[in-house]
C-alpha cells in the first residue's frame, strides 16, 4: 500500500470516528441504555436487525427498546418478550424476520443468559480472539436453530457478528464501547465486511475478490493492519469515510 493511500485512510478514520457518527448508526442504541449487561444485550439485538434500510430497521430496534423500557437485559432474562412475540406468529416484524423468528432469537438469548448470565461471559468462556468469538456465536446459532438471523458457521463474512464484536471490544472510541477489551484483543478483530466495504477496498486496491466471505474479511483486515497495526478496525471508519468522499 502506498503512503498516499495510508495517509488518506488515517485522515478519514479520524474524521469519521466521532460522536457525530452515532445518530445515523445502529451503534447509537447501546449508548442510550445504562449498565454493561444492558448495553451488550441491546447491542447484540441491534446488530441482528442491522441490514437493509436504516430508515426501516432503526425504528424496529427502537420499538424493541420501548417494549423493554430501555432494559433489554432484564426483558430477555425474565422472558417479558413473550408478551409481544409468539412462536407461532407469522406476522412480519422486519423483512425476512416474522414475529415467530424473533421469538426464537429471544428464546435462544434467554437460554444463553440463564446459563452464562451474560453474552460477555459466554464469549469469555468460549473464545480467546476475534475469530473464535465469531465461531462461538455462529456455533450457538446452529445449536439454537436461529440461522435465519445469525449464520450457522463462520465461512460467510458474518458482517453483523463482526460489527457487534467491534462495538464490544474496541476501546478508546467515541463509537465503540470496549467493554470486552480485557478478554478479547482488538488487534484480533475481523472487519465487518459487506458489499459496500468490499467495493471501497477494491477501489483502493486493498482486495481483489468481488465476493464477501470470512477469508476475504480476514485478508482485508490484514491489509488494514499495515495502516492501523494496533487497531485494524479503525479501518472500518476509514473505508466508510473514503466511500462518502469518492
Amino acid at each position: 500500500m502506498d503512503s498516499e493511500t495510508k495517509l488518506s485512510l488515517i485522515k478519514y478514520a479520524e474524521r469519521y470516528e466521532t460522536t457525530d457518527f452515532l445518530p445515523e448508526d445502529p451503534s447509537w442504541f447501546m449508548h442510550q441504555v445504562e449498565g454493561k449487561l444492558n448495553q451488550e444485550t441491546t447491542a447484540f439485538i441491534a446488530s441482528c436487525l442491522s441490514y437493509g434500510s436504516r430508515k426501516q430497521f432503526m425504528p424496529k430496534i427502537q420499538l424493541l427498546l420501548d417494549y423493554a423500557n430501555n432494559d433489554m437485559y432484564n426483558w430477555i432474562k425474565n422472558g417479558y418478550y413473550k408478551e409481544h412475540f409468539n412462536v407461532d406468529d407469522k406476522t412480519c416484524f422486519y423483512r425476512l424476520y416474522n414475529k415467530g423468528v424473533m421469538r426464537k432469537l429471544f428464546d435462544a438469548l434467554n437460554k444463553l443468559i440463564q446459563e452464562f448470565n451474560s453474552i460477555g461471559n459466554f464469549i469469555k468462556l468460549n473464545a480467546s480472539d476475534g475469530l473464535s468469538a465469531v465461531k462461538a456465536i455462529t456455533n450457538y446459532s446452529a445449536k439454537s436453530g436461529i440461522e435465519t438471523i445469525i449464520p450457522k458457521n463462520a465461512t460467510s463474512a458474518c458482517k453483523r457478528v463482526c460489527m457487534f464484536l467491534r462495538w464490544m471490544v474496541r476501546n478508546d472510541s467515541p463509537v465503540d464501547l470496549g467493554i470486552w477489551n480485557d478478554f478479547i484483543d482488538k488487534r484480533t478483530l475481523i472487519i465487518p465486511l459487506d458489499t459496500h466495504v468490499l467495493q471501497e477496498a477494491q477501489k483502493l486496491g486493498l482486495i481483489g475478490s468481488k465476493t464477501a466471505s470470512m477469508n476475504v474479511a480476514i485478508k482485508l483486515t490484514e491489509k488494514l493492519k499495515d495502516v492501523f497495526p494496533d487497531d485494524p478496525l479503525k479501518g472500518d471508519f476509514a473505508l466508510f469515510g473514503y466511500g462518502v468522499n469518492h
